[in-house]
């Protein structure tokens, strides 16, 4: 019989409040703040500061887990997350489900953008691309190409008509989306451009880089004959035509880091500055009037010194008429004039993202949310008079990596250690019970019957913290060094500490009463002490008490006997320090892992090393037998966990999930889960499922995995030559080339196959009824009961509509062919006649040449011709028709109302906030009362 395993599987992730790769965000009504947590988007309700769900790719799509990278809010309940893969879900945030994949870009999308009607997405990415996405359609519309680097931000313009990019290559580019084509290239940063954002009125546009100060441009309006607002220019006929971005002025920054991000408010009166360290500039924006006032002010203080300096001189080298209009007089209004600088918000560590609440609060200006890259969010209520810190969220995780994690005897509790906290959590829901002040605790261990835990710090101290209350009762000076690792002894009346200050370290329980106090509590007492030649790296005891193992930093393993303390073997061959070991229940092995990759694992009785196997990438940094068996887990700083059998000697299974290093592992009891932790300060539990699984299905899955990310490769050729892209740019397909776009073209080209024989037959049943030969006609079972025209299209169905594209490109010219002359058939159907437009432009363009120079094709087009024009002006006049209808209802309910129509939800939101206000100014009233009858009793 072939032996048969139990999976393990990705069963929750805990710990991280905000990860650092990608953007936080708002969504359109203000409640909730969109946070990046790693692979997962976590929706906060920022009033209860509670996490109320998370947006996670769901787990049937195994593989490498990839982080979020950009974050997006339509004015709708739709959000858009970017990926490092390049692909892009478009998720419904108030059911939490995701309604669509996109796939275009080779590299890590790096910036969303929806437009005001939130109909459109651009989004940008690594690979230098710019692609422009129907929402409603959940299709590519097409590609922008011509930056020579990363893009790194966008904006719609002119209401959607045009787009605004910038990136490292240090321009902006104008496109207009109308003709695809891009229509301005601004130049005069000496720095790769970062961030860039326009006010909700669109008068400015302020791009953000390494440069000192901040660009300002101003935008033209078609509006008004072409000419830019008012107030901002004097004169505006000598303007290109076409250009669309004027410089208005430069904003001096106080911060000499670079710009990170640039934001204006929803109400467009203040701009946020973010930099790549602990501050946040805040510009509040001035009116028409102040502007001017301020103008006039600057002109007169410019005049006076130039009295005193000496107009003639100052005339001559032309500085006056630079801040003066033609008749020296008129002020212009410059990005000076108009920018103040309000106040400047700095955070406790560096900040990765900002974001504007959509809402403003009474009493302020904006409330602005920043995530910092020690896993916290912050909020800050902005006013006047300066920001102030509203709120945090910060209990839910780690500020740094987690360093060790321990389960109790009875696996309900869980304990993470980090460089300034201990975390009590509850592995099976993930929530957060107790939060310690610590020192840099490197290990842990659970106390049997919870009540107390020890934790072994950096500073070489043991510190005693009671589980109950969640305090630190004591401080032990247990070693002259880090305590890098903590054993139980398995009477459960003591444990063993190893230390760097080279000694092992045997401590036993005492109970220690208070003085003056009647309460008692936990100390230890060290009993016996062993000396090392070096640092102790790690220590396990056997579970019968007879062995202790001691990992030194001289890549050995030294085994002595517990009680007399006596040598007993050396276990040597690792070439690097061993960082980690375990000794199985029955004391028979003991298996040791390596900074030098390797796991080796040994016999406990005469100390031979059955099996060295290659395990990891990097480090191997914990490895833990399961309870009462031979198989083992281990883990490394190449971010993997794996499943091994200790007597095949094979790997089981690769867990992929953790971002980071992997630092720690524990196993529970019973084996039915895992819990890892990791430099990406997240906490992973893994359950053991009852699907069994054998080796040589494994190691074919991970094959086949191998073959189909060479296949990936292959496509994206790194070494190919990459077309020249013309300076001016130019646009390409929106879709690329995947293992889903070639299986669906081979599914295509098979329906196409079945439904050839299927027709065949037919015909020849049909001969052989005309002929007199009367039997029955037996269909095709695998054609479930459809026609062949209509199993065609089944398969053309299935396909995504972002896939379209990509898998008609893939059909031979002979397979093309086919499929137009069954697209005469489908024009009968008016549910299918966009998909039939898509599939018969596409094809038309690719085999254009070959089309035309067949004769077989032309019949078929001929009748394509004149059936498709008739089907598609159908369609337009019922949407025409339909769109009409909805503004005749629409004008009729804003003749009945007193407000617009488009207005009628701000309204409502209005009315909403002053019966809320109500409701609460009568239970403050209610309350005011009940204290006043306590007072008078």
């Amino acid at each position: 019989m072939v032996k048969a395993y139990l999976r393990y599987e990705p069963a929750a992730a805990f710990g991280v409040i905000v990860s650092v790769e990608s953007n936080i965000i708002y969504d359109s009504s203000g409640k909730y703040l969109l946070a990046p947590a790693l692979e997962k988007v976590g929706v906060w309700h920022v009033r209860q500061g509670l996490c109320t769900k998370y947006l996670a790719p769901s787990p049937a799509s195994r593989g490498p887990s990839l982080a979020v990278t950009s974050i997006a809010s339509s004015p709708s309940s739709m959000i858009a997350s970017g990926y490092a893969d390049g692909s892009i879900r478009i998720w419904d945030s108030e059911k939490g489900t995701c309604e669509t994949t996109l796939n275009g870009h080779k590299g890590a999308v790096t910036v969303l953008r929806y437009n005001k009607l939130g109909s459109l997405l651009a989004s940008g990415s690594r690979d230098n691309d710019i692609i422009l996405w129907d929402v409603v359609g959940e299709t590519g519309l097409y590609r922008l190409r011509g930056h020579r680097d990363q893009v790194t931000d966008l904006v719609f313009l002119d209401s959607g008509k045009k787009l605004v990019s910038s990136s490292k290559d240090k321009f902006l580019r104008v496109w207009d989306l109308e003709t695809q084509h891009c229509m301005q290239i601004v130049s005069g940063h000496h720095s790769e451009i970062w961030s860039i954002d326009i006010d909700p009125e669109e008068r400015f546009l302020v791009s953000g880089s390494a440069d000192v100060e901040l660009r300002c441009y101003a935008l033209k309006h078609d509006l008004v004959d072409g000419q830019y607002v008012s107030w901002i220019n004097g004169d505006s006929s000598t303007q290109n035509k076409w250009e669309v971005l004027k410089l208005f002025g430069e904003i001096q920054r106080q911060s000499k880091d670079r710009v990170s991000t640039v934001k204006f408010n929803k109400s467009g009166n203040l701009l946020a500055c973010q930099v790549a360290g602990k501050t946040v500039e805040i510009f509040s924006i001035l009116d028409e009037v102040k502007a001017k006032r301020k103008a006039k002010r600057r002109l007169h203080r410019k005049k006076e010194k130039e009295a005193a300096k000496g107009a003639a001189e100052v005339m001559e080298n032309g500085d006056t008429n630079h801040g003066t209009g033609e008749d020296g007089n008129i002020p212009l209004v410059t990005a000076t004039d108009v920018f103040k600088l309000l106040h400047i918000v700095r955070a406790s560590k560096k900040i990765c993202s900002i974001s504007f609440c959509p809402m403003t609060p009474k009493n302020f200006l904006a409330t602005l949310a920043l995530s910092l890259n020690n896993n916290i969010l912050e909020f800050y209520s902005i006013d006047n008079s300066g920001a102030t810190k509203s709120l945090s969220f910060e209990l839910q995780g780690h500020r740094s990596d987690v360093r060790s994690v321990t389960l109790s005897s009875d696996n309900s509790l869980l304990m993470s250690t980090s460089h300034n906290a201990v975390k009590i959590w509850n592995p099976s829901t993930g929530s957060c019970l107790r939060t310690v002040d610590s020192g840099y605790g490197l290990c842990g261990l659970i106390i049997p019957q919870n009540k107390y835990a020890l934790v072994g710090t950096k500073e070489g101290t043991l510190e005693i913290i009671d589980m109950g209350s969640g305090t630190c009762l004591e401080a032990v000076e247990a070693h002259g060094g880090s305590v890098r690792s903590i054993a139980a002894l398995p009477n459960e009346n003591g444990f063993v500490t190893g230390s760097a200050d080279h000694d092992v370290k045997f401590w036993e329980y005492r109970i220690k009463q208070q003085s003056g106090q009647d309460t008692k509590h936990l100390t230890v007492s060290n009993v016996r002490t062993l000396k090392m030649n070096d640092d102790v790296l790690a220590v396990a005891v056997s579970p019968d008490a007879k062995y202790i193992a001691v990992a030194l930093l001289d890549c050995t393993v030294k085994v002595f006997f517990v009680d007399s303390l006596k040598f007993f073997l050396s276990l040597y061959g690792h070439k690097l320090p061993v960082l980690c070991m375990d000794i199985s229940s029955d004391g028979d092995l003991i298996v040791t892992g390596s900074a030098d990759k390797n796991l080796k694992i040994w016999g406990l009785d005469f100390g031979d090393c059955h099996k060295s196997i290659f395990a990891h990438a990097d480090s191997v940094m914990g490895v833990q037998f399961v309870h009462n068996t031979h198989y083992m887990f281990s883990v490394g700083k190449d971010r993997l966990v794996k499943y091994w059998d200790a007597d095949k000697f094979e790997l089981l299974l690769t867990l992929e999930g953790h971002h980071a290093d992997v630092w720690c592992l524990a196993v529970s009891n019973r084996g039915d889960f895992i819990i890892t932790g990791s430099h990406d300060r997240s906490i992973r539990r893994w359950d053991r499922t009852e699907e069994p699984f054998f080796i040589e299905e494994e190691k074919e899955k991970r094959l086949e995995e191998m073959f189909e990310s060479d296949l990936d490769n292959a496509f994206g050729n790194r070494y190919a030559t990459k077309e020249e892209v013309p300076e001016e740019g130019a646009v390409a397909l929106a879709g690329k080339k995947t293992q889903e776009t070639l299986t669906a073209t081979d599914l295509i080209i098979d329906a196409l196959d079945l439904a050839e024989v299927e027709l065949k037959r037919i015909a020849e049943h049909e001969d052989e009824r005309n002929r007199g030969k009367v039997t029955e006609f037996q269909p095709n079972v695998i054609m479930l009961g459809h026609s062949p025209s209509d199993y065609v299209l089944r398969a053309l169905s299935n396909v995504h509509t972002n896939d379209l594209e990509q898998t008609l490109l893939a059909l031979p010219f002979s397979d093309a062919l086919k499929l137009i002359s069954y697209l005469k058939d489908w024009t009968s159907n008016p549910d299918k006649v966009e998909l039939i437009c898509r599939v018969a432009t596409v094809l038309l363009q690719t085999h254009h040449n070959q089309l035309v120079t067949t004769p077989a094709a032309r019949p078929v087009l001929t009748v394509l011709k004149s059936i498709l024009y008739a089907r598609v002006k159908e369609c337009k006049d019922t949407l025409g028709f339909n769109l009409a209808a909805m503004d005749h209802i629409k004008q009729l309910m804003a003749s009945r109302s007193d407000a617009p129509f488009r207005d009628a939800k701000s309204k409502l939101l209005e009315i909403r906030a002053q019966h809320s206000k109500r409701l609460d100014a009568r239970l403050e009233t209610k309350e005011e009362k009940r204290k006043k009858k306590k007072q008078k009793k």
